[in-house]
């Protein structure tokens, strides 16, 4: 029974986009600041959420998301939107969808693509209801930029956590911040580089 309910999700989450998944460079959009409503009100509707509608993100929304997360909103300075120690800027936010995994990149403002295939039962592992989200972000940190017992990407991966939950609170998404997920697995199919780590994943979907 649980195979066939797995299998019934899954139809519903590729019927529910009405896109075509092919796995290519997307080029996200400029980012608005004419959304998100009232601060405080992202504050008071703040919560982990673990059910997701199964419609996609829009390109829109999804660019949104990304920029508040870690975009570039000092263009003239390279700083984003949210801190690093010493300026370090060792958080990488990765983007697991159906058709593949991709690489934001802030400077350029799109998703490269890294790995064809879906790949997020290997984010959610034995928390099913992640691998049913539209969108898996995934915050990796590059743990050689710190000495050990200092380890400032731990920290800083958790801004970016609170500016996902922030940007899904006042924009009818919802996420949960998790530390389960195949980690030595989906460093590999992110193709990261020594001494960088996954830390953190966020499941985004729209409120049910």
């Amino acid at each position: 029974m649980k195979r066939i309910t797995l299998a019934f999700a899954m139809a519903a989450v590729l019927t529910g986009t009405g896109l075509a998944q092919t796995f290519e460079t997307i080029k996200l959009l400029p980012h608005s600041t004419e959304r998100g409503g009232n601060l405080m009100q992202a504050f008071q509707h703040r919560a982990s959420e673990r059910e997701y509608g199964v419609t996609d993100l829009t390109l829109q929304d999804l660019s949104d998301l990304l920029w508040a997360a870690n975009g570039i909103n000092r263009p003239e300075s390279n700083k984003r939107t949210a801190p690093t120690a010493q300026n370090k800027q060792e958080i990488s936010l990765y983007v697991v969808k159906y058709e593949g995994a991709y690489r934001y990149d802030a400077q350029t403002n799109v998703l490269e693509p890294v790995t064809a295939g879906d790949h997020r039962a290997i984010v959610a592992d034995r928390q099913e209801f992640a691998q049913f989200a539209p969108v898996i972000l995934v915050i990796v940190g590059d743990y050689s930029v710190f000495p050990a017992e200092r380890n400032m990407a731990l920290v800083d991966a958790g801004y970016v956590s609170q500016n996902i939950y922030l940007f899904c609170a006042g924009n009818g998404m919802s996420t949960v911040a998790r530390g389960t997920m195949k980690t030595d697995e989906l460093a590999e199919i992110l193709k990261l580089p020594e001494g960088q780590r996954p830390i953190l994943n966020h499941p985004v979907g729209y409120r049910k």
